[in-house]
């Protein structure tokens, strides 16, 4: 399968006083479009660094990174802001959900940045919150839903501009049991539909639902299954 995302040597550096931090420490991978992939390691290790990088929050200090076939190196803020806007949806463990919104408007805001006329908009929103479950929760707003309603209307939003790649870190962090093996039951099927999913997880039980694992420590790939 064609990659989706590739990193060559990829180095990320921070200066804390006199001290130089290597957060990542020349990192090599390529990950297929339709794979189901799993990045885990310790506090500190690097993973949230490379998903920063993945997902265009951050940039290199030195290396290559390709996302969907375009290199990211150069691009400046709008350039990367279009990357993080069409080629990566974000699930994160807060939900981050806007609170005077309903599930409907929460999940069709990544459209208004692209321009998408309101009625379509809405089509698109509400398309995405029946695959995950929620048709019969659309106005409702993130206070009127349990955890695991708050985590579909994310996911949902994460999927309006059917990007490239979903990227999950600690989706489950939230949630009971019961409801996170919910979501990763979700994750499974949006993967089965051939859409490339990135899940980022301290826990090695959750990391076990993908179909490669990669371990990071200490700025660099450790192993990977």
């Amino acid at each position: 399968m064609k990659p989706v995302i590739e990193l060559e040597d990829v180095r990320r550096y921070y200066t804390m006083g006199e001290i130089i931090v290597k957060a990542l420490d020349g990192v090599t991978l390529t990950i297929s479009r339709g794979d189901f992939v799993s990045i885990t390691g310790p506090s500190g290790s690097g993973k949230s660094t490379l998903m920063n990088l993945i997902g265009c929050l951050d940039t290199p200090t030195d290396g290559y990174i390709h996302i969907d076939g375009e290199m990211t190196l150069g691009m400046d803020e709008k350039d990367l802001a279009y990357v993080r806007n069409q080629k990566v949806g974000f699930v994160f463990q807060q939900f981050n959900l806007l609170a005077k919104m309903s599930a409907l408007d929460n999940v069709a805001t990544p459209l208004l940045y692209t321009g998408v006329p309101y009625r379509e908009r809405r089509e698109i929103a509400m398309s995405a919150l029946k695959k995950v479950g929620l048709a019969d929760r659309m106005k409702h707003r993130p206070n009127e839903l349990s955890g695991g309603q708050k985590q579909r209307v994310a996911i949902a939003r994460s999927l309006v501009n059917n990007p490239s790649i979903l990227l999950a870190d600690e989706p489950t962090g939230a949630l009971d049991t019961h409801t996170g093996a919910q979501i990763l039951e979700l994750f499974e099927e949006l993967h089965s539909e051939g859409r490339t999913v990135v899940l980022v997880t301290h826990d090695t039980d959750i990391a076990r639902h993908a179909k490669r694992q990669i371990h990071v420590r200490d700025g660099r790939i450790g192993e990977a299954g």
